[in-house]
């Protein structure tokens, strides 16, 4: 029997061990696996530019299009003809949401007609099986439901991965726009900055790096830095990406300081960044309420109650 406890505590303690390694080590090979991946993505970015310029086909959908190979431009440009402004609307969405497949508007137009007809078979065939009967004006309003939700769906999953995908770059800002503050100051250019900052912040925000990345590849090699600024303003969609693009933009246009506009434009967003956290902080109390009244108050009336309800029984039975 002792010899099974040793055994046991020996194994446990193993298991224990391993678990305190692989918490510590799985940080380090995430970085890795982040820095990996957002090299990849430049990479392949700056490949398809640089052949493209090779071949000399600079042309109207290499120019438009910010995806991962020339190929891939071309095909988008066909897509986005076919399917006309939605379809540059749904490929503003899937540039937004991280999406970089030329094929991925075009699925997603088809994902839109071919949900709510699966979800609606499988509802008819739900209904069927049912014992229960069900008038025609129920099961024709229940189609028209699963229908209409099976039609959002994928607009549902595509806004959350926009949702989360600027939060993340409206985190990570204010701090990367410090960094290209110092690197321009001290008198690197805006391609080389946005790059350094890019490789920087990589292990972080790996989204900000992809995306800033692209921006200074495609600043590097199109030659056009407010084109090259307008396609990250797109990617972006809202929020202090869009307002940095805008601003150099403006600042390129008018012949001011880079520097003076990233000055202000870090302690806006920062500004931005405490209000936020102070419109969290302040609508916490209401939220709190509801969680408190189910969990809190019973087990603090248990407490208060509980010895006086005890007593008054002890009583009662040495009474009787």
């Amino acid at each position: 029997m002792e010899l099974n406890n040793e055994v046991i505590i020996t194994v446990v303690s193993a298991l224990v061990a391993a678990a305190s390694f692989a918490a510590f080590a799985l940080p380090f090979l995430n970085k890795t696996e982040k820095k990996e991946r957002y090299k990849s993505v430049i990479e392949k970015r700056r490949k398809a530019l640089f052949e493209a310029t090779r071949d000399g086909s600079m042309n109207k959908a290499v120019k438009e299009e910010a995806v991962s190979a020339a190929d891939s431009m071309a095909s988008m440009f066909k897509v986005q003809k076919m399917m006309g402004d939605m379809g540059e609307k749904v490929r503003d969405k899937m540039l937004q949401a991280g999406i970089r497949s030329p094929t991925a508007p075009l699925k997603f137009m088809i994902a839109r007609a071919v949900i709510p007809i699966v979800l609606c078979l499988l509802t008819m065939l739900v209904i069927s099986k049912s014992e229960k009967e069900i008038t025609s004006s129920m099961r024709l309003l229940i189609l028209l439901g699963i229908g209409g939700f099976g039609f959002k769906l994928p607009d549902i999953l595509i806004k959350n991965q926009i949702l989360k995908r600027q939060q993340d770059i409206n985190l990570a800002f204010p701090d990367s726009l410090d960094m290209m503050l110092i690197c321009v100051q001290g008198g690197i250019g805006l391609e080389q900055t946005i790059d350094r900052v890019a490789a920087e912040i990589a292990e972080h925000s790996p989204i900000l790096a992809e995306e800033l990345g692209i921006l200074s590849a495609e600043m590097a090699m199109l030659n056009d830095r407010r084109k090259a600024l307008q396609d990250f303003a797109r990617r972006v969609g809202s929020g202090a990406g869009k307002t940095f693009a805008t601003a150099l933009i403006q600042a390129e246009q008018y012949g001011t300081s880079i520097s003076q506009a990233m000055r202000v434009m870090a302690d806006e967003l920062r500004d931005m960044r405490m209000s936020l956290a102070e419109q969290k902080a302040a609508s916490l109390p209401p939220k709190l309420t509801v969680p408190m009244i189910l969990f809190f108050l019973p087990a603090l009336f248990i407490i208060i109650l509980g010895p006086a309800g005890i007593q008054a029984s002890n009583s009662g039975v040495g009474g009787g």
